[in-house]
């Protein structure tokens, strides 16, 4: 069986940058173990997997190497571009049905694609003891400010200088794992032109640091939006990569727009 792969940076203006995502269109679906396989050879944060069920209506479902997720913004951006450049060049948007319910995905005129994700509110998390100390421990920098939960852990630091020199993810599984949590985003008010900044760690997962995370801006956009009082937000992802993503808070709904670039096509031989 022969399956068409393409490899999209997403939230990049050129390759090598962003966030890298596969994206397998299919006829039907695979067994479920075999495109864990796939995504687990391709190795990137996320393999995408859709079948089309009506013209400009696709299901579509999101793997890491590890497991298949809810929820994945850069990867959805990136099927949509693959559709809109490759498998209808007509469209001007796309609906995905997935485990998060419906996404859609509308062509932008400079190559900025924008798409409405569910948003993600966070409340205060009341961490146990030495937990917070931990984190910081676990990431080389000093402890943070505050800690939220919602999909994920939010850790909020003052400074976006703490954030960008996270040493790492060495030992953040360790932590997270009695308290049942898998994602953590760590977050702290902008600098350089931009709102917030932030970066993303699932080692159990099997992503040590997602490069960008549609999915962490969805709780991102509303808390960094109620405090600074915006409702459109700069936002870099300030990762070894990184990423730049534009994000408006639409109360229940989060919208979130960014270019992609090709790296890659192939096919996958199984």
């Amino acid at each position: 069986m022969k399956l068409k792969l393409w490899q999209v940076d997403a939230f990049a203006n050129h390759v090598l940058e962003g966030n890298p995502a596969a994206v397998v269109p299919l006829e039907a679906w695979l067994d479920p173990k075999l495109m864990q396989k796939i995504a687990g050879e391709n190795n990137l944060a996320e393999t995408a997997f859709f079948v089309k069920t009506a013209r400009g209506r696709y299901d579509l479902r999101w793997f890491t190497p590890e497991s298949e997720v809810d929820l994945c913004g850069h990867a959805t951006l990136a099927s949509a571009w693959t559709v809109f450049e490759f498998l209808d060049p007509e469209l001007k948007a796309v609906s995905f049905m997935t485990r998060s319910g419906e996404l859609i995905v509308t062509r932008g005129r400079d190559g900025r694609h924008t798409m409405s994700l569910p948003t993600d509110i966070v409340a205060p998390f009341d961490a146990p003891q030495g937990f917070v100390q931990s984190i910081g421990d676990a990431l080389g920098v000093e402890r943070p400010k505050e800690l939220h939960m919602g999909r994920y852990l939010l850790a909020v630091w003052d400074d976006a200088k703490t954030v960008r020199g996270i040493k790492g993810p060495d030992g953040v599984a360790r932590v997270l794992r009695p308290a049942g949590i898998w994602g953590l985003i760590a977050t702290a008010k902008g600098d350089e032109g931009y709102d917030f900044v932030s970066r993303f760690f699932a080692p159990d997962k099997g992503v040590p640091e997602d490069p960008v995370t549609g999915s962490a801006h969805c709780a991102l956009t509303p808390f960094w939006a109620k405090r600074l009082s915006k409702k459109t937000l700069k936002a870099r992802q300030v990762s070894p990569r990184g990423g730049d993503l534009v994000c408006t808070d639409e109360g229940a709904r989060t919208v979130i727009s960014g270019p992609c670039a090709l790296y890659m096509t192939g096919e996958i031989l199984v």
